[in-house]
């Protein structure tokens, strides 16, 4: 979508996405986070969460890589702020993304930045976490 065209509170949802125990292991081995919550089904079963649960930037990754962003627009994730992780997602979760606009202003020229609030959802639209981004957009001018 065009820098000129995005205006707060625009939304979008994306499809969802079953988190596996592949998911997990991969993460563990591209990461280096092996905790037993993640990791050791026996271990975590005496956990609070009482099974094994995915990494918590598992999740921010995966929301992050279901947004639709066009790449011909989108310059740069700028920044991630204010993350709450407020539930476990266990494997066989299945996940959603919910981005709001926030706020668009111009940074130069080229550029602008765009505020979104970003909603992890897991089954039955229970709020898994959430999150502010900044995202360095290409204005129309400079798009093509």
């Amino acid at each position: 979508m065009p820098f000129d065209e995005l205006r707060p509170g625009l939304e979008l949802r994306t499809r969802g996405r079953t988190i596996t125990e592949t998911d997990l292991v991969a993460f563990s081995a591209l990461t280096g986070d092996w905790h037993p919550a993640h990791s050791d089904a026996r271990v975590a079963a005496q956990s609070p969460f009482g099974e094994r649960v995915a990494h918590g930037m598992l999740l921010l990754s995966y929301a992050l890589g279901q947004l639709p962003l066009d790449p011909a627009r989108t310059v740069a994730l700028r920044e991630v702020r204010d993350v709450t992780f407020k539930r476990p997602a266990p494997i066989g979760t299945t996940i959603a993304t919910r981005a709001v606009v926030q706020d668009v202003r111009p940074v130069d020229a080229g550029t602008g930045l765009v505020g979104v609030g970003l909603s992890i959802l897991g089954d039955d639209d229970r709020l898994l976490a959430r999150a502010g981004l900044g995202v360095l957009w290409r204005r129309e001018a400079e798009a093509a």
